[in-house]
């Protein structure tokens, strides 16, 4: 009876002891939401919202170096511009666009194993044959660059496509 007892001690243990070291890694690896879905999206007197602190965003209006990136330049018009940008947003791998007007395209993007989702912007300004894009993750600190290579997939899309 007392060896049986000491096994079963010895297993809650050990069981103990992993679920706290998974908690730790956890916490390291997917840290507190930087913030959330009801952050600030879409244009603000013809600005997308800034990124945050956090090294999981970039932005082509007004970043500092760390979040910048370059918008998208088109050579057609807008709306056709628009329209092959909607296009290709469709095989963009758990890629949703989930709003459009004539001058913004706000998608989702999933990650693949652990379906975090980033939110995509595009504003087209009136005035400038340029689109002003925005990739940013809802949680953690990092996304290991996966906001940059897919916006920077995007634009070599637009360009094989050329707008």
């Amino acid at each position: 009876m007392s060896h049986l007892l000491k096994a079963f001690r010895q297993r809650l243990l050990w069981s103990a002891t992993f679920v706290i070291l998974l908690t730790l890694i956890g916490s390291l690896i997917f840290p507190a939401a930087t913030w959330a879905a009801s952050s600030d999206l879409g244009v603000d007197s013809g600005h997308l919202t800034a990124c945050p602190a956090s090294d999981n965003c970039v932005v082509s209006q007004n970043a500092d170096s760390k979040h910048a990136i370059d918008p998208i330049i088109y050579h057609v018009d807008r709306d056709a511009a628009r329209e092959i940008l909607l296009k290709v947003l469709t095989v963009v791998p758990r890629t949703e666009v989930i709003e459009q007007t004539p001058n913004y395209i706000h998608a989702l993007s999933k990650s693949r194993i652990f379906k975090f989702v980033d939110d995509v912007e595009f504003y087209f300004p009136a005035n400038e044959s340029v689109i002003h894009l925005r990739s940013a993750s809802r949680v953690g600190e990092s996304d290991l660059g996966v906001n940059r290579r897919r916006v920077e997939q995007i634009r070599l899309a637009l360009r094989d496509l050329n707008i």
